[in-house]
């Protein structure tokens, strides 16, 4: 067990005991030849919580986005993303070395552009030009400060989208986060996007795995290459198991999460030498900026982690801390108390 707080993920978080006992009692079978129980039920729910005919399970949110990528494009295409993007910044250069594609940033607002923004990027079909195929968001935007994308907003990048015949693609990795802010659904989020996906080994708990829904023909597909790219597994129930057990528990419990998110920032916001706008923390992702003069970001995440709190640098001035399934509000008074403490 860590001698810390831990502030620096939410894909910190670890099993709890009841999930450990379901994973030690799951129905397991052949995940690659569609025989594991406990993934075919999952696979089957996140396709109706999504509100589209198929899904697949995988091992991680990046092989969503990859796969998918794949699935969408063909060498040489484009796609349209925020400059904030995933895509862009933390899957290690895999849409260019794995589908091929090039990548258009968008300068959104805290990672959110809108269909404005998304028309003036687009252009006729002409052979010197990169095809443009897909656009893609990420609900929530984490380098936006867990920023959600409203409904409306989505709504009408996904009509821009397919009426200039481009596919569409959410990256759900905190979709639900959203969802348990907005009360509004997962499948009303998704249904303008041809895919999307959710992640379960952040606040959901689970010790691993993704879910990538869309039509039957498209996840046809993406089985593929998860089969050519060495994503499928054996008796993955196991975890699937998991990932079932933080459904049916870890969703609503997400509010506890931007409770203490929300007095994390306001916490922050007292303290001088730190900057935050409370009123920008949506979600359970609170990033603020060191002012104080001669502390840069590496050296206050470092003098915290002294103090017994993580969090991690996210620019020269910039500190992101995210609360999560294993940080309580007991927690939060801590990394306040260290904050204090380091710039008294």
């Amino acid at each position: 067990m860590p001698d810390f707080v831990d502030f620096f993920s939410d894909t910190k978080t670890r099993p709890t005991a009841a999930m450990r006992a379901v994973m030690a009692g799951a129905e397991v079978g052949d995940e690659r030849a569609d025989e594991d129980p406990s993934v075919n039920r999952l696979v089957a729910r996140c396709a109706e919580l999504l509100g589209k005919p198929a899904a697949l399970y995988l091992p991680s949110g990046t092989m969503c986005n990859e796969i998918a990528l794949a699935v969408h494009c063909r060498p040489g295409d484009e796609v349209i993303c925020d400059r904030t993007s995933h895509l862009i910044g933390f899957e290690g250069g895999g849409p260019a070395a794995l589908a091929g594609v090039m990548l258009t940033p968008l300068a959104g607002d805290r990672g959110r552009f809108d269909a404005t923004q998304l028309a003036t990027a687009l252009r006729p079909d002409r052979p010197y030009a990169p095809r443009q195929r897909l656009v893609e968001v990420e609900q929530t935007a984490n380098l936006g400060g867990g920023a959600i994308w409203p409904l409306a907003q989505l709504a009408g990048i996904a009509a821009a989208a397919h009426a200039h015949g481009l596919a569409t693609h959410m990256d759900g990795a905190r979709l639900l986060n959203a969802v348990v802010a907005t009360g509004i659904s997962a499948a009303d989020y998704a249904r303008d996007y041809d895919s999307v996906w959710i992640d379960f080994s952040k606040g959901l708990g689970a010790p691993g795995g993704a879910v990538l829904a869309g039509s039957a023909e498209f996840i046809r597909e993406a089985n593929r290459l998860k089969l050519r790219w060495g994503g499928a597994m054996r008796q993955s129930g196991i975890i699937a198991a998991a990932c079932d057990y933080a459904l049916d528990h870890h969703v609503a419990r997400l509010a506890d999460d931007h409770a203490n998110a929300a007095t994390l920032a306001r916490g922050i916001a007292t303290i001088e030498g730190l900057a935050i706008d409370p009123a920008s923390v949506e979600t359970n992702l609170v990033y603020f900026d060191v002012t104080r003069e001669g502390l840069s970001a590496q050296q206050l995440c470092a003098q915290l982690l002294a103090r017994g709190v993580r969090m991690g640098e996210m620019g020269a001035r910039t500190v992101r801390a995210v609360t999560h399934l294993d940080v309580d509000a007991a927690a939060v008074d801590r990394a306040l108390a260290a904050l204090r403490e380091l710039l008294a």
